[in-house]
């Protein structure tokens, strides 16, 4: 997780409602077949979704499931017809890889979209079965470093450091921040360093930083007390909604006056649906997003909005369901470029060509090079997207449209140090 962009431990709020998403029907894992009627025939490919339907990443992660819908119709306007089976991790490192066997040896998928905090224990396995794997890399350092997986958001190097957070907190008048993240994920605890030193870098202080608290805990009130008498006046949050929630009331509760707390996920839908209890503890927090928001109402959010019509997905969009789109829009992709009748191996090459993403214009102006495993950071050029919930709407931040930086040169931060 990260204040410049990335997420890598996308798990949302306990409060929002778990379900199970179920997927469409399983088929050819190829990408030859072809269906369709007249001179307009359509290539048909089958692919797996991994993604954390149950368990603690539930409520953040299983929505992609409804970003690959609104793929779907996407697809199948550039000539595609994209079929796709689910398969739920339970937010469990075991049952992520056994249900990454199931999706390659039962249902012979052709490519995998991963979006789960606990994809890293399914990709050894993909990658050693040359499976093209696209989605968000959000779980660990196996998306800089397999050659068959490609991130939406980039392979992203969260041990350097960059000047987008501390910019925006400075612009917000924070003066005093305070940074938390999980121990059990090395990527969270070096996002919220990460953070901590971009504001250190914009001359702000640092007056409370712990990465390694228990991941889910909403054990707080040592943490809170802690940050009351540092004075902290601006979160850097690399953790689930949950906690971060918790956190936030312990310290509404002792009088501490937050100027920003900037949280990685909860965006959208995540929040709206997610009860009473979950929208009262997120009022006047910050939300920052690698894409543009739809409250931009640009002709790529307003597709996007309409995609997600069409596939059957109603209620406002989440950070999961960009992320799903985007995922199948990078296929897509990579499959114009493969050729007429591709395989995984000339997938994989065609994606390791691709050096120009734009999420489906979701990135406004900015482009992405999903190949890049040494410079990224932050997302596309280390921007960051910023909204604020005021009541039950999410307003955009002036400035934050985004907010981009640059990385630090020498800078650097370790999950162990």
């Amino acid at each position: 997780m990260n204040c410049q962009g990335p997420r890598v431990l996308a798990v949302a709020a306990a409060t929002a409602l778990l379900a199970v998403v179920a997927g469409c029907s399983s088929g050819s894992g190829g990408a030859g077949a072809s269906t369709g009627t007249g001179t307009s025939a359509k290539k048909t490919v089958t692919i797996g979704v991994l993604t954390d339907s149950t368990g603690p990443a539930a409520s953040g992660n299983k929505t992609s499931v409804e970003g690959v819908k609104a793929g779907v119709v996407y697809a199948a306007r550039q000539g595609y017809t994209v079929k796709y089976v689910v398969a739920d991790t339970a937010t469990n490192p075991a049952t992520a890889l056994s249900a990454a066997q199931k999706l390659v040896t039962r249902d012979h998928v052709f490519a995998v979209i991963a979006h789960s905090a606990v994809a890293f224990a399914a990709t050894n396995y993909l990658t050693a079965h040359k499976v093209p794997v696209v989605g968000s890399g959000q779980d660990g350092p196996e998306w800089i470093t397999a050659k068959n997986m490609f991130s939406v958001t980039g392979a992203l190097n969260s041990t350097k450091v960059t000047t987008t957070a501390g910019t925006f907190f400075k612009a917000q008048g924070v003066t005093n921040v305070g940074a938390v993240g999980y121990s059990i994920s090395p990527t969270s605890a070096e996002t919220a360093k990460a953070g901590a030193e971009s504001a250190r870098a914009a001359g702000l202080k640092v007056g409370y930083l712990n990465a390694k608290f228990p991941f889910g805990s909403t054990d707080v009130g040592p943490v809170a007390l802690a940050m009351k008498k540092a004075g902290v006046d601006g979160l850097v949050l690399q953790i689930d909604p949950n906690t971060s929630f918790s956190l936030i009331t312990a310290l509404r509760n002792e009088g501490v006056k937050l100027k920003v707390a900037l949280l990685p996920t909860g965006y959208g839908g995540d929040l709206l649906q997610a009860g009473p209890g979950a929208l009262n503890a997120a009022q006047n927090l910050y939300f920052g997003l690698e894409y543009e928001p739809v409250e931009m109402q640009t002709p790529a959010t307003k597709q996007f909005v309409a995609d997600l019509r069409a596939g059957g997905v109603t209620g406002a969009p989440t950070y999961a369901m960009y992320n799903g789109y985007a995922a199948v829009g990078l296929l897509v992709q990579g499959l114009k470029a493969a050729g007429a009748d591709p395989g995984k191996a000339s997938l994989i090459k065609a994606l390791s060509n691709i050096h120009d993403f734009t999420a489906l214009g979701l990135f406004g102006s900015h482009k992405l090079d999903i190949n890049d495993r040494q410079n990224i950071v932050g997302s596309v050029d280390n921007c960051l997207w910023v909204t604020k919930l005021e009541g039950k709407t999410f307003t955009l931040v002036k400035g934050a449209d985004p907010v981009c930086g640059t990385v630090i040169p020498g800078k650097t931060v370790s999950a162990s140090s």
